[in-house]
């Protein structure tokens, strides 16, 4: 039986930073982008399980940053 899926990743969302940079609000963002303040918060807060390229893709011009700018690898984090 394979082992079940946990919730924790290796993943750190670094969209607090990103706004405090650019002087913008979670709701200036979700605006821009199109998409809810709460799926921003639920993404900022690193609870996502999941983002679409195209989201990802309106945050980051939103933003005008890279992916890498918003999001961060740190192995053996989520283990």
């Amino acid at each position: 039986m394979p082992p079940a899926e946990t919730d924790t990743h290796a993943i750190t969302v670094h969209l607090d930073r990103l706004l405090t940079e650019r002087g913008m609000t979670l709701t200036e963002l979700a605006d821009r982008v199109g998409v809810t303040v709460v799926n921003l918060s639920i993404l900022k807060n690193g609870r996502a399980k999941a983002i679409r390229f195209t989201t990802l893709t309106k945050i980051c011009e939103a933003l005008d940053c890279q992916p890498g700018d918003l999001l961060s690898y740190h192995p053996g984090k989520g283990r």
